[in-house]
């Protein structure tokens, strides 16, 4: 089941990131990030890194793709939006999903089991085990990447902070 998963989350997240970069429509697109963004959080799931799960849809599916909607909505780069999303592929694809998703749940609520990835995480010597034990999950992210990989952090908010400003500035329209 967790190969399965595996498989499902990563076909997705690669499908909807080529659906990114191949839309038109601005909106299509962002919608589709997030769609790759909770796909990489199913991901996270399954390698037992349920922080950096939560991490990744409460700060990037939420409050960074708000921000580029925002962004593009401000520019009003959108053309009509749905109509990327019609046709009979497009429904049959979102009925086909919904009936594997609700029969995924009812399985579940008859008695089914989840899968728990790292059931047997204990019996396997794995580096980072101390590292959980001692400072738990946040502090187990939280201290390499504030120490070891501070100035790598600063410096990609630093670009994106760039390319937000550069973006305005190439899409803003010339006053009369």
């Amino acid at each position: 089941m967790i190969e399965f998963l595996f498989f499902l989350f990563s076909a997705l997240a690669v499908l909807s990131a080529v659906m990114v970069i191949t839309r038109k429509n601005p909106v299509s697109a962002v919608m589709f990030l997030i769609v790759t963004l909770f796909s990489l959080a199913g991901l996270f799931v399954l390698l037992e890194a349920h922080f950096l799960a939560a991490v990744q849809v409460i700060v990037y599916a939420g409050a960074i793709m708000v921000l580029f909607l925002f962004v593009v909505m401000l520019l009003n780069l959108g053309h009509a939006a749905g109509r990327e999303f019609r046709g009979s592929f497009a429904r049959t694809l979102a009925g086909a999903f919904g009936l594997g998703l609700a029969a995924f749940t009812a399985w579940l609520v008859m008695g089914g089991k989840a899968p728990v990835p790292g059931a047997a995480s204990d019996t396997v010597s794995d580096p980072i085990l101390p590292l959980l034990r001692e400072h738990g999950a946040v502090g187990a992210v939280a201290m390499p990447l504030f120490r070891s990989y501070l100035v790598p952090f600063e410096v990609t908010s630093i670009l994106l902070l760039v390319a937000i400003i550069g973006a305005i500035v190439l899409a803003r329209k010339e006053a009369p």
